[in-house]
Formats: C-alpha cells, sequence, structure tokens
C-alpha cells in the first residue's frame, strides 16, 4: 500500500487539478493520498468522492501555515482526519484574507515594475482560493521575462535577502495556536517537511504544544535529517509521515507523485491514532475516578 500524504492542486498553489491528482495516483499504483492545500479545505469533500470512484482513498488533510515567532521560522503543519472541519474553516479563512492583502500588494508591485497588467496576472490563479507567487511567477514566464519559475528573477522579487523583493507581510498564527486550533476540530497535527524551513531545533518545543508527529519521508528532508527524525519520533513516541508535497509544475523541486510516501506501519497508525487516545483518555479518567473512591 502506497500512501502519499502531502500534495497539492489547483485550489492553492499546485498547478494540477483534483480528478488529475486522483488519476495519476492510480495510474501510479497509489492507493491512499491526502489533499492538504495551503489552508484550504475546498477540494476535501470533492475529492473522496471521486477517489471514490477510481477506487483511491483520500484522507481529509489540509497545510495550515504558521510563523514561529520566537525562533524567526515559518512552519507549516498538516492536519489530518478532523472530527469538524468548520473549526479548521476559520483558522483557514483568517490566514487566507491576510494572504490575499499581502498577494494584492505584491501583484500592484510587479505590474508597476514589468509592462503586465493585474488582470493578466490574476488569470494566471484561476481555479486557486488565492494569489500565489508561482501564479505571479507564471504570468511573468508567459510575459517572457524569465524561463524558470524558481531561477534568479524568483530569488530577486521573493528572497528576503534581496533588495528588489516585492515581498509583503501575512500575518499568520502562532505554531501554538495552529496546533491548539487543530486540536479543536479533532485533527491530528504533523510538522511539516523540518528540513524545508529547519525546524529542527524547535521540535521539542512544538512537541510541548501538542504536535503529534513529523512528516519523516520528504523530499526536503535529506538521508541523515530522516534517520535523526525517525529516532526522534521513537523516543516521543510520536507519529511519522511521508508525502511528495506534489505541486506539479509549480514544486520548488522536480517530484513525482507517491515519489515520498508513509509505510503501510505509519498509515496505520495514523489511522488508529484518535481511538487509541480517546482510549487512553478513558482509562485515565477511570483510574483517577477509582483513586478518588
Amino acid at each position: 500500500m502506497a500512501a502519499d500524504l502531502h500534495c497539492h492542486t489547483k485550489l492553492s498553489d499546485g498547478s494540477v487539478g483534483i480528478e488529475d491528482i486522483i488519476n495519476i495516483a492510480q495510474k501510479s499504483g497509489i492507493d491512499t493520498i491526502a489533499i492538504t492545500d495551503h489552508d484550504c479545505i475546498a477540494g476535501t469533500v470533492r475529492g473522496q468522492v471521486i477517489g471514490k470512484r477510481h477506487g483511491i482513498t483520500v484522507i481529509p488533510g489540509v497545510e495550515i501555515s504558521s510563523f514561529d515567532n520566537e525562533a524567526g521560522k515559518r512552519v507549516q503543519i498538516l492536519a489530518y482526519l478532523a472530527d469538524s472541519p468548520d473549526r479548521l474553516e476559520a483558522i483557514c479563512r483568517k490566514t487566507s484574507v491576510a494572504r490575499k492583502r499581502a498577494g494584492q500588494i505584491m501583484m500592484l508591485k510587479v505590474a508597476s515594475r514589468f509592462p503586465i497588467t493585474s488582470e493578466f496576472i490574476i488569470s494566471h490563479a484561476t481555479g486557486s482560493t488565492n494569489l500565489y507567487k508561482q501564479h505571479i511567477m507564471h504570468s511573468l514566464m508567459d510575459a517572457g521575462y524569465t524561463d524558470k519559475l524558481f531561477g534568479e528573477l524568483y530569488t530577486s522579487l521573493f528572497s528576503t535577502d534581496s533588495e528588489t523583493n516585492i515581498l509583503a507581510p501575512t500575518k499568520l498564527p502562532s505554531v501554538e495556536e495552529a496546533i491548539k486550533e487543530i486540536h479543536g476540530a479533532g485533527a491530528i497535527a504533523i510538522l511539516s517537511h523540518p528540513g524545508k524551513f529547519d525546524n529542527i531545533d524547535e521540535l521539542d518545543r512544538y512537541f510541548e504544544f501538542g504536535l503529534d508527529g513529523v512528516e519523516v519521508w520528504s523530499p526536503y528532508n535529506d538521508d541523515e535529517l530522516t534517520a535523526k527524525l525517525i529516532d526522534i519520533c521513537k523516543k516521543k513516541k510520536a507519529l511519522m509521515t511521508g508525502g511528495s508535497d506534489f505541486h506539479g509544475t509549480y514544486g520548488e523541486k522536480t517530484v513525482t507523485l507517491g515519489a515520498y510516501t508513509t509505510p503501510k506501519e505509519h498509515l496505520d497508525k495514523l489511522m488508529s491514532y484518535k481511538a487509541k487516545k480517546k482510549r487512553a483518555a478513558r482509562k485515565a479518567e477511570k483510574e483517577k475516578k477509582e483513586a478518588q473512591d
């Protein structure tokens, strides 16, 4: 059983639609995926319906954006199997509004710097719930200013170290707040690709916040880091997942769907995790009551 638990669609910053991702999964021999669009759960129900039609299990998921103010780092947390998706929708909507404001500022800066219109840029985000950097870069590619999404021009426009960047601040929830909201929705909180934003040194603190596990198998985690994360998760008795962070042509890395997956043993642990926690809570409550009596 192959399970890719980190996939993005056109609803956020992926280049492929939900049905196409499911078709790719089917033809690749992957029978379980999770659609984890950024701060967007809109594709969950549709994904499950289409997946059932093709014999693909689609696990409800979303990638929540947050920021570690203490470490000064971006942190993304995968939320799976929410009991109350509406609770997740609230935090997603808040971030989406902030991202829309930032996107509009960046779009206007690009439109003033290059001879393209805002409408031209927006047209590249058709079908998405927001305007992402990939959409802006795609518009500049179509206008002939670059032949790469993630080349020198991208660095010039979107690197914090660049004096010519067009970045606009986006207020994100704290890591602690994000994990709290994920748990409040009855979902499981997994740290996304810790190798991407160098979140390793902060792991202990995130576990104190209630983090349930870590995305161990990822294109952003090299072999050494993967081994280190496995060791940490074993010691913490934490969940381990894997996923390709698939974005299609909008991905920072060239990666195919299913290139990184969650082993069956760990998929089973993820799927039974909430029931196990509830049993443990009931047992603890019973023991507490017996001790009081």
